[in-house]
């Protein structure tokens, strides 16, 4: 199955304070990474691979479809949007390429330090959880409308606690 992403790049720089000009190739990885790693654990494989194959099949817009569709975009949008901008500032000023790694600045503006970076990663993750959490309370509350967030047989069980550990830039 080819990996479908819940959210494009225009979605989120319109969610958050990530620039509209940042290259969208550069922020494809922290949407995949943020979608597997958070997404994923708050759903369970199981709802998680239903959902990918919905969005890469363009089924989940079949009116058969609407509690996913409505899920996807009321829940899971919001807080993969957050989560992805937490896992992309901490290397957002950072490029490495065949030369070295570089970090970029502006002419007119200054580069935070390691404390503002991590207090902004940390805010985005805090709205992250602020949206899993009412992804968690809508799941175990209309279980029915998504068997497969019951079935554990696959890979991973849906985590029905949100972490609240921040970013550490040591």
């Amino acid at each position: 199955m080819a990996k479908a992403l819940f959210v494009s790049d225009t979605y989120v720089k319109k969610k958050s304070i990530i620039s509209g000009n940042v290259d969208p190739d550069s922020m494809l990885q922290f949407i995949e990474t943020a979608q597997d790693m958070h997404v994923q654990n708050y759903l369970g494989t199981e709802l998680y691979r239903k959902l990918m194959l919905l969005v890469s099949n363009g089924t989940i817009v079949d009116a058969a479809n609407s509690d996913y569709k409505g899920l996807l975009d009321d829940f899971i949008k919001p807080m993969l949007a957050w989560y992805t901008q937490a896992e992309y500032i901490p290397f957002a000023s950072y490029t490495l390429s065949n030369k070295g790694l570089f970090k970029h600045s502006a002419e007119n503006a200054s580069v935070l330090d390691r404390e503002e970076i991590a207090g902004l990663a940390n805010r985005a993750n805090d709205k992250a959880v602020f949206y899993t959490n009412r992804l968690i309370n809508f799941l175990c509350d209309n279980s029915t409308l998504f068997p497969e967030y019951n079935d554990t047989t696959e890979d991973m069980s849906p985590d029905k606690d949100a972490n609240t550990a921040g970013f550490y830039l040591g």
